[in-house]
């Protein structure tokens, strides 16, 4: 997807809040703000990529700050957040056990994205009225039917914190007796999930655990790993977590694949690619 004019206080809302976590040097921190202006300055043009501009923003910060995980703590807080509402969820579940629900439970954990909401937001308010509400989009029949006609799908994940109730969406899927791959980023960006987050989680109790081949915001296509390029290729069934995934796999074509997006539309300009209504909640083949 390519930036809007709303993508540039949001850059530079990330930047600041990359910045604090990762070092106390109010130097430093007004040396790469600088470094930052003349970057946008030169790549915040119209038909840019969002991906792909926001990833070379952060690799930028963390370079220079020498800290290569700075939403480490945050991360951690996303998987306690999430860990204290699983009971609640679960009881959820065991009243209504039908995919369409453990879809909504999924989505619902992809709103613990500290890359789109601020540090003092309260996430905890956000996720208690989200139980509450539907899907404003929900392909749940064409879903079911990949879910039985394929005998594999590719799993992205998307945030440390929401893959712990991505757990809960891949125990559903094993049902339907699918081979499970489930993707994650190579390095820290954000507070994306790694292989060592993943594990953590347990997520290996459902399916085989691939890296991208790369530390960016959501799916950037050209930085991907020639072995990640070849298991995507090979799957036909792809289920994509968040917003950075649906950045940066409209901007492919996905025309032999059935794809199915689930995410939380944190952003106004997300919402108005869709057509849907700021924080709606979708499950949509693209």
């Amino acid at each position: 997807m390519k930036i809007s004019y709303e993508c540039g206080p949001c850059f530079l809302r990330q930047a600041k809040e990359a910045l604090d976590l990762s070092t106390d040097d109010e130097a430093l921190k007004m040396e790469i703000m600088e470094d930052i202006f003349k970057f946008l300055s030169h790549n915040f043009k119209q038909n840019t990529n969002s991906n792909s501009t926001g990833s070379k923003m952060h690799n930028m910060i963390k370079q220079k700050t020498g800290c290569t995980d700075p939403y480490r703590n945050e991360k951690i807080e996303g998987n306690e957040i999430a860990m204290r509402y699983l009971p609640d969820v679960k009881r959820i579940l065991e009243k209504d056990d039908s995919l369409e629900n453990h879809v909504k439970i999924a989505i619902i954990g992809n709103i613990l994205d500290f890359g789109a909401f601020t540090l003092d937001d309260d996430i905890e308010s956000v996720i208690r009225n989200s139980l509450e509400k539907d899907l404003t989009i929900k392909d749940i029949e064409e879903f079911e039917k990949a879910l039985r006609e394929h005998d594999k799908v590719l799993y992205l994940v998307d945030n440390t914190g929401e893959i712990v109730f991505d757990k809960l969406l891949l125990e559903k899927i094993r049902e339907y007796d699918l081979d499970i791959t489930i993707a994650v980023k190579s390095e820290p960006i954000l507070n994306d999930a790694c292989m060592k987050e993943a594990l953590d989680a347990g997520l290996d109790e459902f399916g085989n655990i691939v890296e991208i081949g790369c530390g960016t915001v959501g799916y950037v296509d050209s930085e991907i790993s020639d072995e990640f390029r070849e298991i995507f290729e090979n799957h036909k069934f792809v289920i994509s977590k968040g917003m950075g995934n649906y950045e940066g796999l409209t901007e492919i074509d996905l025309s032999d694949k059935d794809v199915f997006f689930l995410l939380c539309a944190k952003c106004n300009t997300i919402s108005r690619d869709i057509g849907v209504n700021l924080h709606d909640m979708l499950l949509f083949k693209k």
